[in-house]
């Protein structure tokens, strides 16, 4: 089901195939798509959201909010072992982003001159929350809870209903866990250009996260090109997952990794990088035994294609490979993984040793699973409290430290032919000299 490549026997244009990603779909018919959808919704607010909601997700609703009955019926729909399982991805979320929120910085550059940057939270966060073939209620505990730790005072979450009219009970009960209680039954590009321009029941945010499909996606990057729109979280593309291995792993749990990323959608893509040809077969041949037992088969026969087993000389060949991919998970299941950490340039998360599998960061490790996908780890980093705040920077100079450190402007502003600028500093410092030699002379 999956090929295996010789890394070394390829030729520069191959190995570039080997690590591509699967094909997007026409990105032109999405985007007209998404356009029209987003351009709609701004015009028709509510009426194009309940339009919408019937013929996507195929249920006629009588109101867009999630109301308090409903919260209190989800919670009820869950076990106390399912409630105890959220409760506990939560708090160690909460524990590992607490660290991240910035502090404010003040230094004295020049006598004189004070710099600042303060830290400011985003007025309004819109939580995108998918619930296509699988809920996610964990993609609440992500959005949410570094968005309450950043200090956001509005948090709104828009989720797409389910056939019988009511948001998913997890979503729910995550969302309530997490403080948030404005809850929309939208979704897809609709639910986008809703956060954005605002319409009559859902008010507008000022950045947009979370996951979606390719509508989703294609309506993110719309609105958050038009400056009366919202900006968003980070680009993103299909799940994927690169295992970095060597001749000791265990190819069980190698094959169950690569097969966690690869039921997540057809677009998905999971890759192995072995130093060793035999656990590349065995993993083959495991990946095959253990797809026969999974319930989304259909949808791993069709994202396997698109995987592959890549044999290299040895574990340092391998790295290699791991920071060209750049992957959204990587695994490395090799001997004292750790010690490989400091040559890893590009990865959205890292999972060190074969205890450390990628659904434990899905879940409740405390990282966070919102990543960058499609090579984006090269220039992005993981979602963090660090996207829910702003930063403002200020300056403050005393009369001598504009005397002091004034020509300098003076001399750039007239380096760079802008006289103006020169002449905001000069009027100010003619006032200080003026005023210096009348204190000289009296």
């Amino acid at each position: 089901m999956i090929r295996i490549l010789e890394w070394d026997n390829l030729s520069a244009t191959d190995r570039a195939s080997a690590l591509a990603r699967p094909a997007q779909e026409s990105r032109a018919d999405i985007a007209a798509v998404a356009a029209e959808v987003v351009n709609t919704v701004r015009r028709q607010g509510d009426a194009a959201l309940f339009s919408y909601t019937e013929r996507f997700d195929s249920v006629k609703l009588e109101s867009l909010a999630v109301s308090a009955e409903e919260f209190a019926q989800a919670r009820k729909s869950l076990t106390p072992q399912q409630q105890a399982a959220l409760e506990t991805a939560i708090a160690n979320v909460q524990r590992f982003h607490a660290g991240q929120l910035p502090q404010p910085l003040a230094v004295e550059t020049a006598p004189g001159v004070r710099c600042e940057r303060i830290v400011r939270a985003i007025s309004t966060v819109g939580l995108y929350v998918p619930a296509g073939s699988a809920p996610l209620p964990s993609a609440v505990v992500m959005l949410a809870v570094p968005a309450r730790i950043a200090g956001c005072p509005n948090r709104i979450l828009c989720t797409p209903p389910a056939r019988n009219g009511n948001a998913n009970p997890a979503v729910l009960v995550a969302a309530e866990l997490c403080g948030i209680k404005t809850v929309f039954k939208v979704g897809g590009a609709q639910a986008i250009a809703a956060l954005a321009y605002g319409t009559q029941t859902i008010p507008k945010a000022d950045k947009i996260f979370g996951p979606g499909n390719a509508y989703v996606t294609a309506a993110k990057q719309l609105v958050a090109a038009d400056p009366a729109g919202a900006a968003c979280d980070m680009p993103a593309g299909p799940s994927e997952v690169m295992v970095v291995a060597d001749a000791n792993a265990n190819a069980e749990f190698v094959a169950s990794d690569l097969l966690a990323q690869a039921e997540h959608d057809t677009q998905a893509q999971a890759i192995l990088v072995t130093s060793s040809r035999q656990l590349a077969e065995a993993v083959s041949s495991e990946v095959e035994k253990q797809t026969a037992l999974l319930s989304r088969r259909a949808i791993l026969q069709v994202s396997l294609a698109a995987s592959r087993c890549i044999v290299v000389s040895d574990i340092a060949a391998a790295i290699e490979v791991a920071n060209l991919y750049a992957a959204e998970h990587l695994i490395l299941e090799v001997a004292e993984p750790r010690q490989w950490l400091p040559r890893i340039q590009n990865a959205g998360s890292v999972f060190l040793g074969a205890w450390s599998p990628e659904p434990m960061g899905d879940y409740c490790s405390g990282t966070n699973h919102v990543l960058p996908t499609y090579g984006y780890a090269r220039a992005y980093s993981g979602l963090s409290v660090l996207d829910f705040v702003k930063g403002i920077t200020v300056q403050e100079l005393s009369p001598a430290g504009l005397q002091g450190l004034g020509p300098v402007a003076v001399e750039l502003a007239m380096l760079e032919g802008l006289d103006a600028h020169a002449s905001a500093v000069t009027r100010r410092l003619d006032v200080l000299n003026r005023t210096a030699r009348a204190g000289a002379s009296s």
